[in-house]
């Protein structure tokens, strides 16, 4: 199913961006689970627009309904259907993109695909869709903390200015507090603060810009993941990348561990606290596919905004030359919302792969 993510902890989200609505049916959550719509509020709060001055000022409650599958403040072990109502879409805004492709947008390939497409806002492309992850990836995370789980992403990087590197491997898994004490969600506050202004600059200028977040989780057991397709990494990675802006995703040392040699590289294993760990973790807490039980740790990278208020060239739908301007209300920088979507795909992932390893592992002892 092309609108659905999971196996055994599985997501359908539906709705467009200048629609009715967006929702999301979550099938193969565990009964007796307390979990109130307040608790999905505080993600969904930490998504919406409007909400500094540094994204879009589009005017989202983005409230949250509950329509099925929890009862008294307990889930059913039934599907869950959340809604959340779109109430501040303005969809005569992108009355000249029903005939123009805006550079970088959806707008061509779906086009291409479907033989039609939804030019309000990019319809089903728009990164609206990803009220529903947010709101089932707070069920997913509720699961995970029950387990002793901590899972917190912040950004590392807005365009070229990066949290010096001693910060971050000082940062540890950060306090939510830290990482929301600024709008732009980077828990080192001088950089935090030269990243705000960078957005700001870009933004007066009818720009924008892009960056890179990290997600760092602790106490997952070893032993999640697949040895072959369903690499855990494999899984996170396609999660990530479902995510619209996003251009590039790696785990552990990533890229830069192409410049070590295996004498450099190598994670070697040792005995401690009772247990095997690893003196490094260059390998992000994921060898073979499966998780080895140190924290694991990856990056992705969120291209810049694709509307900008400057005029560009383009072609319409019969492929003649046009120009187009930006309209709407559009984040000079979509990194800063992204950072609960990333938390709770990551939280998706990992409660579907415990659940997929208690089945086949824990559940028949022979």
């Amino acid at each position: 199913m092309p609108n659905s993510f999971g196996k055994l902890f599985t997501i359908t989200t539906w709705g467009e961006s200048h629609g009715p609505g967006i929702g999301v049916v979550i099938d193969g959550c565990p009964p007796n689970l307390p979990i109130t719509a307040a608790e999905i509020q505080v993600e969904l709060d930490r998504r919406r627009p409007g909400q500094s001055d540094i994204v879009t000022p589009r005017k989202e409650a983005d409230a949250v309904e509950i329509l099925s599958g929890i009862h008294e403040g307990r889930t059913t072990g039934t599907p869950i259907a959340l809604f959340v109502r779109n109430t501040d879409a303005r969809p005569a805004a992108y009355d000249e993109m029903k005939d123009k492709f805006r550079p970088s947008h959806a707008d061509f390939t779906y086009q291409a695909k479907y033989g039609l497409r939804d030019p309000r806002g990019g319809g089903r492309s728009s990164a609206r869709e990803t009220i529903g992850r947010v709101a089932a990836g707070a069920i997913a995370a509720k699961i995970l903390a029950s387990q002793g789980v901590e899972l917190r992403a912040f950004i590392t990087r807005i365009h070229d200015i990066a949290m010096p590197a001693e910060a971050l491997a000082a940062v540890g898994i950060p306090a939510l507090a830290e990482v929301e004490a600024t709008p732009v969600r980077c828990p080192h506050p001088a950089t935090a603060a030269a990243m705000i202004e960078r957005i700001k600059s870009v933004r007066s200028q009818g720009d924008s810009v892009g960056g890179v977040i990290q997600c760092r989780v602790r106490g997952l057991p070893p032993g999640l993941g697949e040895p072959v397709f369903d690499r855990l990494e494999a899984d996170l990675a396609k999660a990530m990348l479902s995510l619209p802006a996003t251009k590039g995703f790696e785990i552990g040392s990533g890229f830069a561990g192409t410049l070590l040699r295996g004498s450099q590289h190598n994670d070697s294993f040792e005995m401690r606290d009772g247990r095997v760990r690893t003196t490094t973790n260059r390998s992000g807490g994921v060898q073979g596919g499966i998780s080895n039980g140190e924290d694991l740790v990856f990056n992705v990278a969120f291209k810049p905004t694709a509307t900008i208020l400057q005029t560009q060239q383009t072609v319409d739908s019969q492929g003649r030359p046009a120009e187009l301007m930006g309209k709407g209300r559009h984040d000079p920088c979509v990194v800063p919302r992204a950072v609960p979507i990333v938390e709770a795909m990551a939280a998706l992932v990992l409660i579907d792969h415990w659940m997929r390893h208690a089945a086949q592992n824990q559940t028949f002892k022979f």
